[in-house]
């Protein structure tokens, strides 16, 4: 395998991911980033925590999508993530949901 194959192949990868993205994106409630990850879930619970000097922060995650292309599932029922960097998350409105199927609920 070439360099430019592997290349469109990871191109290829990361377009079906954004796809799917925005397909998924009116069943979730909250977008959450992480240094290392970006996720979408229905419930988020962030704690800030202290061990000795160090502080570090947990968030827990329910009924969550993980954007990661190599993953092979990205719907997972629980998320668990521990950080010592920022975490930013936001609550989407129903006008921020681009094509939301009209009555879609939010639990």
């Amino acid at each position: 395998m070439s360099v430019d194959d592997l290349e469109k192949y990871e191109a290829e990868m990361e377009l079906a991911l954004y796809r799917e993205y925005r397909d998924v994106l009116p069943m979730f409630t909250y977008v959450i980033e992480t240094d290392k990850r970006f996720y979408l879930a229905n419930g988020v619970k962030l704690d800030q925590r202290t061990d000795g000097s160090d502080t570090y922060f947990e968030l827990t995650l329910t009924d969550a999508w993980v954007w990661d292309m190599y993953r092979s599932a990205r719907f997972v029922s629980n998320v668990r993530v521990l950080t010592f960097s920022d975490v930013n998350i936001e609550e989407l409105k129903r006008s921020e949901v681009p094509d939301s199927p009209e009555g879609l609920e939010r639990t």
